[in-house]
């Protein structure tokens, strides 16, 4: 990986650290809806899923640049400025990546519950978004 100045990452940290926790709360909120409101059925179990999976990376993904941002402040004790940045950085990053794709899958998935338009409607907007953002996390 390419090193980046401290301040750079810091703040790179700092703003998916509140995408994730902005997106995480949707995810969660999100999930509690669909657990309260939805008949079982596969496609309620298969979208349930994917809310759950993009919730719960997204809460790795706060705690991971939580750290980061905390190891990087230029007045950091030095048992955690010594640590390394690698494993918060990976746990940052996939996670984020993933949430974000899980939650699209799940958004895409939902209008199945209702009808096939709707199904259809929220598939197409889901991989729209899905092609729109790829490229942007991966890169």
């Amino acid at each position: 990986m390419e090193q980046l100045s401290p301040a750079y990452f810091s703040a790179i940290a700092t703003q998916t650290g509140n995408i994730a926790a902005f997106l995480g709360g949707f995810a969660a909120t999100y999930l509690a809806t669909l657990l309260t409101l939805t008949k079982p059925s596969r496609i309620a179990s298969i979208t349930i899923g994917c809310a759950a999976i993009a919730a719960i990376c997204f809460i790795i993904s706060v705690a991971a640049a939580t750290t980061l941002v905390a190891m990087l402040h230029p007045e950091a004790p030095a048992h955690i400025a010594d640590n390394g940045v690698l494993l918060p950085r990976v746990l940052m990053a996939l996670p984020f990546a993933l949430g974000m794709c899980a939650l699209l899958g799940s958004i895409g998935a939902s209008g199945w519950l209702r009808s096939r338009r709707t199904g259809w409607t929220t598939s197409i907007a889901a991989g729209i978004g899905l092609v729109a953002i790829l490229p942007l996390i991966v890169g």
